[in-house]
């Protein structure tokens, strides 16, 4: 994408286009780091209680992969299909069922005692209202007392005066800031990456960020409860202090 293009005119499944895909998985570092990995996959199997497990916006299989390969059955929804070619390199569909589709309204057969919602993705949704119909549609995959897990940062809005743009990694080859507008709760993730020959290719990913408590509302209008909310995976305790939190809600009954 050029940089004077407007990200919010481009649709998600276009963002997620073949180049993504392609770049998108990072083996044994980054997302993919076992230390990331590892305590996400034990604490989901955990929840999925020996229960099918459905995550939206699959992706490539970063976590679904490992799941299954936990012993948990799982399926998937995912909006690009340039994401799914990439996650069939790795598994076949009999293996990992992936239903082409939006995670606000694609309905996948069958109750669910898990579904998953990892790595901010819920903020890939533009508004608020497709926010509340991720987490209907989530309520509508459960069986009663199943699970919605969602993965997020905490939002950390500026104060009066200061700057917009707020760097979230700064690591070697790649720097990430966000530019947010507190007006509409909307955000665009600036992804540069360099290369050894002093190139620089710029990406951006526009998001709407959700409060926790914005986000027990929306799980209320979906008929769930709050059941956890820990700081990460690791189920460390969720404090003022924490930057992201795992949140587990449950369908009564």
């Amino acid at each position: 994408m050029q940089a004077h293009d407007d990200p919010w005119q481009r649709p998600q499944a276009e963002l997620w286009d073949e180049q993504a895909a392609a770049t998108y998985d990072t083996p044994g570092s980054g997302a993919f780091a076992p230390e990331i990995l590892e305590p996400m996959v034990a604490t989901l199997a955990d929840l999925a209680e020996g229960g099918r497990a459905l995550e939206m916006a699959v992706g490539t299989g970063r976590v679904a992969i490992p799941l299954r390969e936990a012993g948990v059955d799982v399926v998937g929804i995912e909006l690009s299909p340039a994401m799914v070619a990439q996650l069939r390199t790795k598994v076949g569909e009999d293996e990992l069922p992936v239903t082409i589709g939006s995670m606000v309204d694609t309905r996948v057969e069958g109750e669910f005692s898990l579904v998953y919602l990892v790595f901010n993705t819920i903020g890939n949704l533009y508004t608020q209202d497709e926010q509340v119909r991720c987490f209907q549609n989530a309520a509508a995959h459960l069986r009663p007392g199943g699970r919605f897990v969602l993965e997020l940062w905490v939002p950390r809005p500026q104060p009066a005066g200061a700057s917009h743009a707020q760097v979230f990694t700064a690591g070697q080859g790649y720097l990430g800031v966000d530019v947010l507008d507190v007006s509409t709760q909307r955000g665009v993730s600036h992804h540069v990456r360099f290369g050894t020959d002093g190139s620089a290719h710029v990406g951006f990913s526009p998001f709407r960020y959700v409060w926790p408590g914005e986000m027990d509302l929306m799980a209320r209008l979906a008929g769930l409860e709050l059941e956890h909310r820990w700081a990460d995976f690791t189920r460390a305790p969720f404090t003022s202090a924490s930057t992201s939190h795992v949140s587990v809600y449950r369908l009564p009954g």
